[in-house]
Parts: C-alpha cells; sequence; structure tokens
C-alpha cells in the first residue's frame, strides 16, 4: 500500500483539558451551545424590557398633562409588559412541549444532542 495513504499527517487528536476538567461529553457540546444561547436572549429580553420599562416610566412622568405623550408612555409599558410575558411563556412553552412530546420537562430547555 502507499505510504502517503497510510501515514497518519494530523498527529493524535486529544479532547482539550476544559472538556476533560469538567467533565463534558462530546455529544453535549451542540445542546449546551443551543441552552447559552437561549439564556442570553432570555436575559437580553429582561433587561431591554427594564431599560424600556424605566423610559416608559420617565416619559410618563415628564409628560405632564399632555393627552398623547401620557398615552405613549402607556402603549410602552403596555407592550414591555406583553414582550416579558412572552419572553417567560416561551419557557413555559418550551417545558410543557417538551414534557407532551418528548417525556422530559427540561427536553427542549436542555437538549442533548446523542452520538451514533
Amino acid at each position: 500500500m502507499n505510504k502517503l495513504l497510510t501515514d497518519n499527517k494530523f498527529g493524535t487528536v486529544t479532547r482539550p483539558e476544559a472538556l476533560e476538567k469538567y467533565g463534558a461529553k462530546p455529544e453535549a457540546a451542540i445542546g449546551t451551545l443551543i441552552q447559552y444561547v437561549i439564556w442570553i436572549l432570555i436575559i437580553g429580553a429582561g433587561i431591554y424590557a427594564l431599560f424600556n420599562l424605566v423610559l416608559a416610566g420617565y416619559s410618563f412622568m415628564s409628560a405632564g398633562v399632555d393627552s398623547k405623550k401620557v398615552a405613549g408612555a402607556w402603549a410602552m409599558i403596555y407592550q414591555t409588559m406583553l414582550g416579558l410575558a412572552l419572553s417567560a411563556g416561551a419557557f413555559v412553552l418550551a417545558a410543557i412541549f417538551g414534557q407532551l412530546i418528548f417525556g422530559s420537562w427540561t427536553f427542549i430547555l436542555n437538549p442533548i444532542i446523542p452520538t451514533l
């Protein structure tokens, strides 16, 4: 057989120390990435909602007797609370669908991709 085909040009690949240190399973890596992305999006939504509520409260306080500004501030508060409820509801729906379809409350929220 040709010597070029039998030689391993890349050497031996070992797992990174971080995986060994924390005992992470390779099949859980993509699931962990998805989980972190979901958590970052939800935390970002919460921070945005807090910032938006502060701005809406400030515009409400500075509106004075102008009914258009007061209505705009209330609309901003209502929309922020609705968005926050949708973000929280996404977790509840993911848990319910995970239980109904896969038999685990955390299947969608903490996915593990099995290896073949």
